[in-house]
């Protein structure tokens, strides 16, 4: 009996040896590496851990290396996708339909004619157009003949000339004797400056014998027309330059205006992620061109911020008190060019914001001559001081944030014409 149980186990480890040997080479163990069985374990390497593919890079990392571990870390990336973006700059709200109706132009009486039996007798209004802007005596005449005399009560100018006298001109018709005068108006330019306020004119005047006297004059109906802005925005600052109704509540649905009106400007700059800011208009030129340097050009704001039309010519141009630090509103008095073919007028404007909490100074000023004086848009007429010399000399124009002051170039185009 023991025989045979022995003879059974020599047979199992002569197939188990058999089996052993028939096995691939690359799938016995090697000789050099030291297994180690356990319990339930399988057989694994007893020296440094193989490298395992990472589920979501797919790079072999040693799971032993620390610095496999933060190279996996790096590959894996950012967790969530980046949604942050530059923002975009404010759009222009659109405002409601105004109901506006420009103004129409008035015949005005200012001329008066007396036909003696040897002489002419006329009056002539000094506010000729009837819009408020007094002529200059020595830019009328009476067929070349000046003014002979002046009521400055009644505001009246006076020729008195013969009728053979002045360039008249005799027609004789079947009935009557006819003597014809023309009376001529011809603007100076105010103050020196290359502008005037009122257009040319020229009045027929007629003396007719034996028959009843007869004086007629042409209606004088001087007018403007368009006038646009461009706006435009740099470094997150969106400025404009605006015209506004008479209550300053929309921009004006009409670009048309005649001599005499009071043309209401607003400057304004958008508080885009800013600070409270305060514009400021720092000087306008006007030209007959887009070319700010060409001729005839007139600058009406200049020397930082000083509007010099009331002063140059005597009109009521100025700035309005400031309500807003953002806006400031201004009214120029409509003007035209002297001997000027050309319909259009270009205005340049160069406009600058500051912190509104900075004070206003030399450089950042919106001054007006009124009553002999000038005077400040904000709260200290001494920053004024300087507008009758120099108030100072201008660095080179920047559009960034320079020591907490913006400053920008704005153009804006209007057109002027008489019809």
């Amino acid at each position: 009996m023991e025989l045979k149980q022995t003879g059974l186990g020599v047979l199992l480890l002569v197939l188990l040896g058999s089996c052993s040997a028939q096995l691939p080479k690359w799938k016995r163990p090697s000789p050099h590496q030291a297994q180690q069985t356990t319990g339930r374990g399988p057989v694994q390497q007893a020296g440094a851990r193989l490298p395992v593919q990472d589920p979501v890079s797919g790079v072999l990392v040693n799971p032993a290396d620390p610095l496999s571990v933060q190279l996996k870390q790096v590959v894996q990336g950012p967790v969530k996708k980046l949604t942050w973006h530059f923002p975009q700059a404010p759009e222009k709200p659109k405002q409601p339909v105004v109901n506006f109706e420009p103004r129409q132009p008035v015949s005005t009486v200012s001329v008066a004619a007396d036909c003696g039996q040897n002489s002419v007798y006329v009056e002539v209004k000094k506010d000729l157009f009837g819009t408020g802007e007094l002529i200059n005596p020595s830019a009328l005449s009476l067929g070349g003949c000046a003014v002979t005399g002046e009521d400055s009560a009644a505001q009246v100018l006076i020729f008195e000339a013969e009728l053979q006298l002045c360039n008249s001109v005799l027609t004789t018709t079947a009935d009557e004797l006819v003597y014809s005068f023309i009376l001529q108006y011809a603007p100076e330019p105010l103050g020196g400056n290359p502008i005037t306020r009122t257009t040319g004119a020229t009045v027929g005047i007629e003396c007719h014998y034996p028959r009843l006297h007869n004086v007629s004059s042409n209606a004088l109906l001087p007018a403007w027309i368009p006038y646009a802005s461009t706006v435009t925005a740099e470094e997150r600052l969106v400025f404009s330059l605006r015209l506004m109704t008479d209550d300053w509540q929309y921009e004006r649905p009409s670009n048309q205006y005649f001599l005499g009106d009071l043309i209401n400007i607003e400057a304004s700059v958008m508080q885009y992620n800013h600070v409270p800011l305060r514009i400021f208009v720092d000087s306008c030129v006007a030209t007959a061109t887009p070319d700010t340097n060409a001729a005839p050009r007139y600058s009406f704001i200049e020397n930082y911020g000083c509007l010099v039309d009331a002063k140059l010519t005597g009109s009521t141009s100025h700035f309005l008190p400031r309500v807003q630090a953002d806006k400031l509103q201004f009214q120029l008095e409509a003007f035209l060019f002297q001997q000027q073919s050309n319909d259009w007028m270009y205005l340049t404007c160069f406009l600058k914001a500051t912190l509104a909490s900075a004070p206003t100074d030399a450089m950042y000023k919106a001054c007006s001559f009124t009553a002999n004086r000038w005077t400040t848009a904000d709260d200290d007429d001494r920053v004024c001081g300087c507008c009758d010399t120099s108030c100072g000399f201008r660095a080179e124009a920047s559009a960034s944030p320079v020591a907490g002051v913006w400053e920008f170039h704005q153009v804006m185009l209007a057109a002027f014409s008489v019809l």
